[in-house]
């Protein structure tokens, strides 16, 4: 979904095999490929659409380090057995992961990724460093030691509404199943492992609902679960991704869905929902942050790794993190401190003043943001949504 360099003209980053070489790479024993090499890159959570400039700028500027860039999009849960097959295979011919949380977290379960932190620690900016501060939050939660965080949003759940159709908005998580079930199959969000709004309206749950243990989706969210599984009854089905949900709103199928900032602004800017549509947040809300990730699997062949590793360390430069702003998808976007919007382009700065929110600044100043699950317990809190709550029903 990336629009490549044609829109975006920021000038700066690294240049060069000079520039390559300062990244450290040479300094943990591994040397840079004495011809080009292609790079193969799959997405799994609509991460091109934010970096995929950046990583052409950085082609297109190391010519003796890249050839060709080859890109593939397949959905999340897929993945991790992709690879794992792949490794199991010694034949692995993916070469760089953008993922979220959710493909992020099996891949660590399932001991699929290169730690890159610990095994290359000169070769990448160390954390603290260039993080800001819920950005590190999601790094060292998710990413650990395995993922380099490249975006951040402070994401949601927000809840995005049809104003022409929805007169009763609701304000708190029983007045949201009273409305479902008197409007049956007019509310609905994406499946979860799939979807960064459903992900995050996942675990905010418990927070909303004053579960036991909000940390803890086995033993300590029964509130929840009983809430999912009573909302369900007027859910027909759950689109695969988050773009289904935006679709049907837009379409007027639904007239209410889950949301996050950056998902409210991107649809209305590509036109996908009407721009009048709005959003509200659910009384006791707290914010799950998102993020996205690279990952380089283990088996990746020796003369690219240096390449990867030179062109993560470029994607966390400020003047590669100032087009992550794009057109709202990931809203703010950038994962390292003192970025501001004034360094995005002007269709991008154009894009946020005229679709986004004012609501935004207040709800981010007012509401608390928590730590995401654990990747081990975000994976056992997916994996019993789609046994007892939405799995038989998910397209």
């Amino acid at each position: 979904m990336g629009d490549g360099l044609s829109r975006r003209q920021v000038l700066g980053g690294f240049t060069g095999l000079a520039a390559m070489q300062a990244a450290g790479a040479f300094g943990q024993g591994l040397a840079m490929p004495s011809s080009p090499v292609s790079l193969n890159i799959i997405d799994v959570a609509g991460d091109l659409q934010l970096t995929q400039a950046g990583i052409e700028r950085f082609r297109e500027q190391n010519p003796k380090l890249v050839s060709r860039i080859t890109y593939t999009r397949a959905p999340s849960p897929e993945l991790p057995g992709k690879i794992k097959a792949q490794q199991d295979a010694n034949h692995v011919d993916i070469d760089m992961v953008l993922t979220g949380p959710g493909a992020l977290s099996d891949g660590v379960e399932q001991g699929l990724w290169i730690p890159v932190f610990s095994k290359y620690p000169d070769s990448l900016p160390k954390p603290e460093a260039v993080y800001h501060p819920h950005a590190l939050m999601m790094q060292k939660n998710f990413g650990r030691d395995q993922g380099v965080e490249v975006v951040f949003s402070p994401s949601g759940p927000l809840f995005e509404y049809a104003p022409a159709r929805v007169k009763d908005l609701p304000k708190t998580a029983a007045d949201l199943l009273a409305w479902a079930k008197a409007h049956p199959n007019r509310f609905t969000y994406a499946r979860p492992i799939n979807s960064g709004p459903g992900w995050t309206f996942l675990m905010a749950m418990p927070y909303i609902l004053g579960d036991k243990d909000p940390k803890d989706p086995i033993k300590g969210w029964d509130k929840t679960w009983a809430w999912l599984k009573e909302l369900d009854k007027s859910i027909d089905y759950y689109p695969a991704g988050t773009g289904g949900t935006m679709k049907e709103l837009g379409e007027g199928t639904r007239d209410m869905i889950v949301s996050t900032c950056g998902w409210d602004i991107n649809p209305r800017v590509l036109g996908v929902v009407p721009k009048e549509v709005e959003i509200f947040a659910l009384e006791g809300t707290h914010w799950v942050p998102d993020a996205q990730f690279m990952c380089i699997p283990k088996g990746v062949s020796e003369e690219k790794l240096p390449v990867l590793l030179a062109l993560m360390s470029f994607m966390l430069k400020p003047e590669q993190q100032a087009l992550t702003y794009d057109k709202g998808y990931f809203y703010p976007g950038p994962a390292v401190k003192d970025v501001p919007l004034s360094m995005a382009t002007a269709e991008s700065q154009a894009v946020v003043k005229e679709f986004g929110r004012p609501a935004y600044d207040k709800l981010i100043a007012d509401l608390p943001v928590e730590v995401p699950l654990q990747p081990k317990d975000l994976v056992l809190a997916f994996r019993r949504w789609d046994d007892e709550v939405g799995g038989a029903k998910s397209k």
